[in-house]
């Protein structure tokens, strides 16, 4: 760290929170600000706690839980111009109902078509949850057990030796030993076709069995195909079928399906290679995912995936048993050179002290990441439109701020004088750092980094111009002061922190030629 970087620190924001995004259920921003001051007086009196499904309350501050998502989403916005991402959608559930949801950048970028949170992607291996939850149904329903050997569902593993072992178990939670994609995997380069039934078996019969089971943990998404034949077999009815009438269904998910389709494709995001190595960025035409879709075929929209993921909140009933969502949120191996656990079909990480569960997905153009915490009733999502995009950081970085956010004290709702007055988004020559306040406590950020948390500065008021810098890294100003000069009118014009002039951000780009 240099000198200078230290003195930046600190660093605030001046925007409003206008570009939050905040829900439509949220109300527009002077709603928004009233519902915080409401529900900020009424925390001492329990009232400001999250209902679940089950009708028991979680102790999460709604005033907090809502801050941390308004911001959040101006961190989104942020790094997905920082990351030169095309497009971004990001949804935050708590309380029951949407707290954010809102699209940046684009959809199409030669169409120069603007993101929106109804747009749809493909959400990849968030299929395997989907296809764990209907083998969790099946369970539940008496038609299959978790340590049934696929084989009994699959007749034609039964000649395989290495293979005719293989439990359903096992394959949920990828100790198979299951070859990953079979020795011929160029259909993810969309060099040939997904393969479809038959050529699922031929992947299998050519080596399918690498490693024994329980061997290690081995991502496998040949397993996956198989463990669709079993729900075929054990309900019955196409997969596709079965995942609409017992999941997609009984959620009202209207755009959620197993395979695009017509529906789908009027509103599906264009996916795009990443800009690197001195190559333009391309278009990446939609494919059919064939037998893989239980892998990796589902499209969603982020609003759809929340409400999914509210499905696997404890509490919720609509799917499956509590019982069942803990065994399938369980982590039962560690992830080689990864901080992720898995369960069955769910992976698990912690950040703070929370242990979040959900799933990632890649597929050629898309990234994409949900994370929820099944306890307190808390869910992210972040959708990207380009390949290895940084869905799983952000919607980590999004994850951190809450949780950063809900550790702070809650509101009285007695503010003197209003800390809004002192939140936004501030530039200089150095960087850009933001002020936001979490109830009755103030704190400066950088949007630049993945963590905001982690380097925040905490401030104190003195007066209506006037802020004190308490907690800091010691590069910083700790103890100095953060000086406010507005006009006439009462704009901020400049703060000067450490001795720096830090402007506005839309008075910062008229000093500054545009680029």
């Amino acid at each position: 760290m240099t000198s200078m970087d230290g003195v930046f620190m600190l660093g605030v924001r001046a925007e409003t929170h206008a570009s939050a995004g905040i829900a439509s259920d949220g109300g527009d921003n002077d709603k928004h600000s009233e519902a915080r001051r409401r529900a900020a007086a009424s925390a001492l009196l329990g009232e400001n706690l999250t209902r679940k499904k089950d009708g028991s309350m979680s102790q999460v501050d709604l005033d907090l839980l809502r801050a941390a998502a308004a911001y959040g989403g101006e961190w989104i916005a942020y790094q997905q111009e920082r990351r030169d991402v095309p497009g971004v959608v990001v949804a935050v559930w708590g309380g029951d109902h949407l707290l954010l949801s809102q699209g940046y950048g684009y959809a199409d970028l030669e169409g120069q078509e603007p993101m929106t949170p109804a747009h749809i992607f493909r959400i990849a291996s968030h299929s395997k949850t989907f296809t764990a939850t209907a083998v969790m149904q099946l369970v539940e329903r008496g038609r299959l057990r978790l340590d049934d050997r696929i084989a009994t569902f699959v007749p034609w593993l039964q000649g395989l030796a290495d293979l005719d072992a293989v439990t359903v178990r096992q394959a949920l939670n990828h100790t198979s030993g299951i070859v990953r994609d079979g020795h011929d995997a160029d259909y993810w380069q969309l060099e040939s076709g997904f393969p479809d039934q038959d050529g699922v078996r031929r992947l299998v019969e050519e080596g399918g069995r690498v490693l024994a089971t329980n061997e290690a943990f081995k991502y496998s998404n040949i397993a996956y195909a198989l463990l669709g034949l079993v729900i075929e077999a054990a309900a019955g009815l196409p997969y596709n079928d079965v995942v609409r009438q017992q999941i997609i269904g009984p959620l009202g998910l209207r755009d959620t399906g197993p395979e695009t389709d017509a529906h789908a494709r009027e509103r599906l995001v264009t996916g795009y290679t990443q800009r690197r190595l001195g190559l333009a960025r391309r278009p990446i035409p939609d494919v059919p995912t064939a037998a893989l879709s239980p892998a990796t075929g589902f499209y969603s929209t982020a609003k759809d995936l929340c409400r999914y993921a509210a499905a696997h909140f404890l509490g919720n009933q609509t799917l499956l048993s509590d019982a069942a969502k803990r065994e399938m949120q369980q982590p039962s191996y560690t992830i080689t050179q990864s901080d992720d656990r898995y369960g069955l079909g769910l992976s698990s990480v912690e950040i703070g002290e929370r242990r979040l569960v959900g799933h990632g997905g890649a597929f050629p153009g898309h990234s994409t990441r949900t994370l929820f915490d099944p306890k307190e009733g808390i869910a992210v999502v972040v959708l990207t439109n380009e390949t290895r995009g940084p869905a799983a950081t952000l919607a980590a970085g999004l994850w951190r701020i809450i949780d950063f956010a809900l550790r702070q004290p809650s509101g009285s709702g007695q503010r003197t004088p209003a800390l809004e007055q002192f939140t936004g988004r501030f530039v200089n020559l150095w960087g850009v750092l933001d002020v936001v306040a979490f109830g009755d406590t103030l704190i400066a950020l950088a949007p630049d980094d993945e963590d905001p948390g982690k380097t925040a500065t905490r401030l104190v008021v003195l007066d209506d111009t006037t802020l004190r810098i308490t907690t800091t890294s010691g590069y910083g100003a700790p103890g100095e002061t953060v000086r406010y000069v507005r006009d006439a009118t009462g704009r901020v014009e400049k703060i000067i922190s450490g001795g720096l002039s830090s402007y506005p951000l839309d008075l910062y780009r008229q000093r500054e030629p545009s680029g």
